[in-house]
């Protein structure tokens, strides 16, 4: 099974997931400090929320495409490869809480998309260095390499 995933910094953690638990009719799959995920049925999305610092408007920190293997994140690589895009690989990273396999590109405005599958649980938001996965936006400025995160 494949979805998309659509990634928000969101600047009232608590607020967003009791607006998108009514608005999808479900309860977060994951709660971390300062992280929620949904794992939405219908539509099939899966909807990453990051907290951001207060005050600031949503925004959308990454998009992503969660796939069932890590066979078919290699197939999307050598896919995206093949079409002439600018591939960045990470596998075995640990990030938004999951050790995960994925493969990054951007759009033409710069948007960071993701191809990636969850192989096991984490205990950390935590990201490979030089990527962006869940960087705050001062981090992702700094950084010049086609991935996002989540």
């Amino acid at each position: 099974m494949s979805r998309v995933q659509l990634a928000l910094r969101v600047p009232d953690l608590d607020a967003s997931i009791a607006f998108y638990s009514k608005l999808f009719h479900t309860e977060p799959a994951k709660l971390r400090d300062g992280y929620a995920n949904f794992a939405i049925a219908e539509p099939p999305l899966k909807l990453v929320l990051i907290q951001d610092e207060a005050g600031q408007d949503t925004r959308m920190d990454h998009l992503g495409i969660e796939v069932a293997s890590s066979e078919d994140v290699h197939a999307a690589t050598t896919r995206l490869a093949d079409e002439g895009m600018d591939t960045t690989v990470e596998n075995d990273t640990t990030c938004c809480y999951a050790l995960q396999d994925k493969v990054w590109v951007h759009g033409p405005g710069r948007e960071p998309w993701e191809v990636y599958v969850v192989k096991a649980e984490a205990d950390t938001l935590a990201k490979q260095p030089r990527s962006t996965c869940c960087a705050g936006s001062s981090d992702a400025a700094e950084i010049e390499v086609s991935s996002g995160c989540c």
